[in-house]
């Protein structure tokens, strides 16, 4: 089953947005294929559709000079941040073609998470009650690596992660990430101790990590019944994605399934929770 795969570089939220509703419409009328949308952000917070206004911390005329703007999307969860230096996830799927349900899907997407952690060497796991991937997930102050919040709609699926790669992580300071106050928040820059020069947020740290994440993603989507379990346990996982593509501009194959589509940062149009 056909699986596009977008590298869309650096979008405003509301482009984005408004791609994903289109894509969930032709999805749902089949003309286009299932879709993975990869990109990031500039700084913006998301508030879920029932969300707490409480949970943004700093005043809205403060975010406003500070460029940042508020909005509220269809998704479930709390406010959640996103910028620079993060990997945004966005994937256009007809769950019931491929004989899912929501509650697997989500568990599918931690573990593309979990996995594209691993690959950099950072473990990472699911947190039982808190959807994303965590850090120290057991301990007394777990680290959030990953965010996740997905709606669906005539059975396909939008919305859906951000894993903080290089992201500046004192933005996460406007903010209760997603509605929790006793957790921290942290970034495989951090996690792996890289130095500033590379752990600047930056669009080229967001695109290889977005080629991990949907190397992981496409062969958790597959119809494989072993995959199927690995997909669902919630683990930590330190499984390596294949077939990693090392540039963008042309067609590639990930973990040995159908062509990606990969547009550089300029190309393509331009929540979680």
């Amino acid at each position: 089953m056909t699986l596009d795969v977008r590298w869309l570089g650096r979008v405003p939220y509301r482009e984005a947005w408004a791609l994903q509703h289109g894509l969930v419409a032709d999805r749902a009328a089949d003309r286009v294929p299932d879709t993975l949308l990869l990109l990031e952000h500039p700084r913006v917070l998301t508030l879920g559709r029932h969300a707490t206004e409480e949970h943004v911390i700093v005043p809205v005329d403060y975010l406003a000079g500070i460029g940042v703007e508020v909005i509220r999307v269809e998704r479930g969860g709390e406010v959640t941040y996103h910028g620079p230096g993060q990997l945004v996830a966005y994937p256009i799927v007809k769950l019931g073609e491929r004989g899912l349900l929501i509650r697997p899907f989500v568990r599918l997407l931690e573990a593309a998470m979990i996995e594209t952690a691993a690959s950099y060497g950072v473990v990472a796991a699911r947190r039982e009650g808190y959807p994303g991937a965590w850090c120290d997930p057991d301990s007394a102050l777990p680290r959030k690596l990953g965010a996740l919040g997905v709606r669906v709609e005539q059975d396909v699926s939008y919305h859906g992660i951000a894993l903080n790669v290089t992201t500046d992580l004192d933005d996460f300071g406007l903010i209760n990430p997603c509605g929790l106050t006793s957790i921290g928040v942290t970034s495989i820059a951090r996690e792996r101790g890289w130095p500033p020069a590379l752990s600047a947020p930056s669009t080229e740290s967001v695109e290889v990590a977005g080629r991990r994440f949907a190397a992981a993603f496409r062969r958790l989507l597959e119809p494989d019944e072993t995959r199927g379990i690995r997909a669902h346990t919630g683990a930590a996982q330190t499984l390596v994605p294949r077939d990693e593509p090392a540039t963008t501009g042309e067609a590639v194959t990930l973990g040995g399934a159908a062509a990606a589509d990969w547009m550089g940062p300029a190309g393509g149009p331009a929540g979680t929770g």
